[in-house]
């Protein structure tokens, strides 16, 4: 269902962007890169959050981590993961496949900064095997977010 509702989503608002579905895995940053041939920094994994009583996405470089004191500032209040039953309850995705696209609920979307740095991005599609390729400013104008500094690039 939840690679379907991401299919539904690019049917209705960007029918020019595919959903891929791969032979591998794609579910974690370092598998998402090697099944691409593209550096992990290039893969936009999204980070399900709690912030006070309100649950939103980052979307973040596939090499950064959430810096805490960043996303107080950013966000208002010290950011809190969600457990795994909590994430696809919510954003109808399961955990390795959660993107900001086909979202049941409207969930507020960020986008961290860092992503600018690439042309293209590769986000989940709704399936620990599927994603897509866009560019970091149409994703984030197809998804309402707002862009935020707060992560930082892990060396």
């Amino acid at each position: 269902m939840s690679l379907e509702s991401v299919r539904a989503f690019f049917a209705e608002h960007a029918p020019d962007i595919t959903v891929e579905e791969l032979a591998t895995s794609t579910a974690t940053v370092p598998e998402a890169a090697a099944s691409l041939g593209v550096a992990p920094a290039q893969i936009a994994k999204t980070l399900s959050l709690r912030i006070g009583e309100e649950v939103v996405l980052v979307v973040a470089r596939g090499d950064s981590r959430l810096d805490n004191k960043k996303a107080k500032a950013a966000l208002g209040a010290k950011p809190r993961m969600l457990g795994q039953e909590e994430v696809a309850a919510l954003t109808g995705h399961p955990v390795g496949g959660v993107c900001p696209f086909g979202l049941p609920t409207g969930l507020k979307v960020y986008c961290d900064v860092a992503l600018r740095a690439f042309d293209e991005v590769m986000p989940a599609a709704g399936a620990g095997n599927a994603m897509v390729r866009i560019a970091p400013e149409r994703m984030a104008e197809l998804t309402g977010a707002i862009w935020v500094d707060v992560c930082q690039t892990v060396e």
